[in-house]
């Protein structure tokens, strides 16, 4: 069992960085709004780019870019993801989920 674990991890670190090393085509323009609780304004995040760490309340992202966005169940962008169209939206994970723009 322990044989299978080096290449495991060896494999893992291999996809991430192959992933990381990626540049878009273009940037998306646009904005990624993300809606927390009534009492506090949406955060905007302007022509995104990369990967973002949601806020701690949020609980809706609308894509408003021209462009899908990912959005990820991790800080770091990392886990598998769910792609949200242009002109659409998304319930996310509060306090600990990102989302990455192309």
């Amino acid at each position: 069992m322990n044989r299978l674990r080096v290449p495991l991890v060896t494999l893992a670190a291999l996809s991430l960085a192959v992933g990381m090393g990626s540049v878009p085509a273009h940037a998306s323009t646009g904005e990624v709004i993300v809606f927390g609780t009534e009492v506090e304004p949406v955060t905007t995040y302007e022509n995104p780019s990369g990967c973002h760490k949601l806020p701690l309340s949020a609980h809706v992202l609308i894509n408003k870019t021209d462009g899908p966005v990912q959005v990820y169940g991790d800080p770091l962008c990392l886990s598998p993801n769910l792609s949200v169209a242009p002109g659409h939206g998304s319930h996310v994970a509060s306090g600990s989920g990102s989302f990455s723009a192309m």
